[in-house]
């Protein structure tokens, strides 16, 4: 049916049937038709940059999944490097320290990688700072629990070496003096007897007749035997694990440079050569070449009453000899 169009005539104040030409009708549908598409097209566009294609829609799909996994790593990597920090301390504060072993330096716990930039290659992906945290704290984990995989190797040495060990650990006095009243001088600052100066006395000193037995207080080798000066007749002992022990002023020598010794074995007796005032033992205790404390040396002579006297004993000087 042919379409008709009305127009107002002034005129005759009525309105006129308008018949539109062939032309005008062309036109017109010409004229929705790019209408439409124009409105078509807007619209794809209008949606393809609000809501992407099919692919960029699955695309950021997968690199919000992608980012999630990434966070959910990242945490557990972090749960992770508490717990070996925990079990690090451990090492250091516990383990190391049953065996006087040195902790293991931060430096090489914390110690990063070098060389060229092992990450350059993330830099360009999408969320680069994610990813490149996430792999460091991964290597740094492979790192760390690598070196404290080799200390538990070394603990479990230390453990199969514990028997000896015990055996070598200066443990008891180096003379027999069960009633304590040849503790004559303890470890610490006192008046030197000859010069009357302020001196650190670096053992303890045992009053004894001449010739009284000297015992070695572990297991160990002979390294010294000879005058050392001020000491006069020594020897000295290395018990290995870090010990050595010091016996001065002897009168005597009953073993040798070289000798394998054992707890409570003899090897010289008691004299005053030396710096010296009088017959006397002076015994040092040293631990990894520092003179320590020998009163808390004497765990397997001295029952705790008796270890407490002892310390009282040391704590007061006593006499001192050289």
């Amino acid at each position: 049916m042919r379409k008709v169009y009305y127009i107002y005539n002034p005129r005759t104040q009525t309105y006129d049937k308008v018949f539109p030409t062939a032309r005008q009708r062309t036109m017109n549908i010409i004229r929705r038709l790019f209408v439409g598409m124009g409105l078509g097209a807007g619209s794809f566009l209008i949606l393809f940059f609000i809501f992407g294609s099919p692919s960029e829609k699955e695309l950021r799909t997968e690199n919000s999944r992608l980012t999630a996994q990434y966070n959910v790593l990242s945490k557990r990597l972090d749960e992770a490097l508490d717990v070996l920090e925990d079990l690090q301390l451990r090492d250091d504060n516990l383990y190391r320290v049953v065996f006087q072993a040195d902790p293991i330096s931060p430096d090489i716990r914390k110690a990063g990688y070098g060389g060229t930039n092992r990450y350059e290659e993330l830099l360009d992906m999408a969320n680069a700072n994610l990813v490149v945290g996430t792999t460091q704290k991964m290597d740094l984990l492979n790192k760390q629990l690598y070196i404290q995989s080799k200390s538990f190797d070394d603990v479990v040495e230390m453990c199969k070496s514990q028997d000896q060990m015990l055996k070598s650990i200066p443990a008891i006095q180096p003379i027999s003096n069960k009633d304590l009243k040849k503790t004559a001088s303890g470890y610490g600052t006192r008046i030197d007897p000859i010069y009357g100066t302020t001196k650190f006395h670096a053992g303890m000193d045992f009053s004894a007749s001449p010739g009284t037995d000297v015992y070695a207080t572990g297991d160990g080798v002979v390294t010294k035997v000879g005058w050392m000066g001020e000491l006069g007749n020594t020897v000295i002992v290395d018990h290995g694990f870090g010990y050595k022990t010091v016996y001065a002023h002897l009168r005597d020598f009953r073993t040798k440079p070289g000798k394998k010794v054992v707890r409570g074995e003899v090897i010289g007796g008691v004299g005053s050569t030396g710096k010296s005032t009088g017959p006397h033992l002076h015994y040092e205790v040293h631990l990894k070449d520092k003179p320590v404390n020998p009163v808390n040396y004497y765990f397997m002579d001295l029952n705790a009453e008796d270890y407490d006297r002892m310390i009282q004993l040391a704590a007061n000087h006593g006499k001192v000899f050289d």
